[in-house]
């Protein structure tokens, strides 16, 4: 009789035990419930990648804060639009009420893309879904994400007419490669003598784009090794044309601080600067009116020029897509890259005037004449930043 009483006894604290692992169990998946109302229909990182990548037309939305998130991580293509702004940025939302669209967030506990999935379903749209592990789960996975930077960019860049690179960086690694912190090699595409010399990052290797082919010998025979490369800013294509041509070359870890120079000297100052010129022995009497730096023409002589067609050779340096997305009028193109080639011989019979959009290359275009051909002396160019337009028209503000 004891051993039953014993037997029971077990029976029912074992019962207990199973009873109150269920009821834990239940209690944990209750607590592990979204405490919003879920989307009805989700979507994985399959779906969002095709998107990502053009595979499949859509917008992907992401309805974290700007600042603290969106900036410093999205999805690439994303659209940011928070969700505590989103009735205010429904313009950011497509006109076509059917296209495809998905909202994230922060993961499967964030009902940001929930609710904003649920506004624009009752706004018309009738394709809407939400990736709910969100970006985490795409940073998680190692796909590359887009910071900032890459928005800038890509949309200086667009409206600049050049390909931007594919990995972009921002100031902070910059600055660990410059403290030791990080091993790697930053390269400035600028041209030596008018930008490098009067100011570059600190441990900065001038290799400019235009003599990227005759100088890549400097790059590390590690093709594994970080390399930044970085040239005037956003709007300044060099550095990123440097970045694809080392990548051509077998260089897998190349990225670009598209900020520049611009950025770094705004956050630490004036970098490093090359040796000093030493100042030319004579003085050659020009035509025209003088910028303020040697070989540059001014401002208001330059579009004095340009207006009455005087008989002077304007020739634009930039590439080829640039010079065709707007021009002075009366302009060649000769980009940089293949200027030197036709120097040998070139017989122009009139004042040179080289511009460009930054007075970069412009610039490195006047020297690269001063050093081959000392014999032509009506050479200028345009020290300053040059916005073009398709129909002819421009406007020249003073360099950064």
């Amino acid at each position: 009789m004891k051993f039953r009483l014993k037997t029971l006894a077990l029976s029912l604290a074992l019962a207990a035990v199973v009873l109150a692992g269920h009821a834990a169990s239940a209690a944990a998946a209750e607590a592990a419930k979204p405490k919003f109302k879920v989307f009805h229909t989700i979507v994985g990182l399959d779906a969002v990648k095709d998107v990502a990548y053009g595979k499949v037309a859509g917008y992907l939305i992401d309805s974290r804060p700007t600042m603290k998130k969106f900036n410093v991580g999205h999805i690439p293509e994303s659209i940011n639009l928070p969700f505590s702004q989103f009735d205010k940025m429904t313009n950011l939302l497509p006109q076509d009420k059917n296209a495809l669209i998905i909202f994230y967030c922060e993961g499967p506990s964030c009902s940001l893309s929930h609710k904003s999935a649920w506004k624009a379903e009752k706004m018309g749209y009738t394709k809407v879904q939400v990736y709910s592990d969100g970006f985490p789960a795409w940073k998680k996975a190692g796909l590359r994400y887009w910071t900032v930077e890459d928005v800038q960019a890509r949309k200086t860049a667009k409206e600049k007419g050049f390909k931007p690179f594919h990995t972009i960086v921002g100031i902070d690694l910059v600055k660990q490669i410059v403290d030791q912190k990080e091993i790697g090699l930053i390269i400035d595409s600028r041209p030596k003598a008018k930008q490098y010399d009067k100011g570059h990052i600190p441990g900065a290797l001038s290799i400019p784009t235009s003599q990227f082919h005759k100088m890549n010998g400097l790059l590390p025979q590690d093709k594994h090794s970080l390399i930044v490369f970085y040239c005037g800013g956003y709007f300044c294509p060099l550095s990123h044309k440097s970045a694809y041509a080392a990548m051509d070359i077998g260089y897998s870890n190349v990225k670009v601080f598209a900020a520049g120079y611009p950025a770094w000297t705004e956050k630490y100052g004036q970098g490093a600067a090359g040796p000093a010129k030493a100042e030319a022995k004579t003085t050659v009497q020009k035509k025209f009116k003088a910028g303020k730096e040697e070989g540059s023409i001014d401002f208001g002589a330059f579009e004095e020029l340009v207006k009455t067609k005087a008989d002077v050779l304007i020739v634009d340096v930039r590439d080829a897509k640039e010079f065709q997305s707007g021009t002075v009028p009366g302009a060649i193109n000769i980009p940089t890259e293949k200027l030197e080639k036709q120097l040998e011989g070139w017989k122009p019979g009139k004042p040179v005037i080289f511009i460009c959009n930054t007075g970069a290359r412009s610039g490195e275009a006047f020297y690269m004449l001063m050093d081959k051909r000392p014999d032509l002396k009506e050479v200028y160019y345009i020290d300053g930043e040059i916005s073009f337009k398709k129909d002819g028209s421009f406007k020249i503000s003073p360099p950064r």
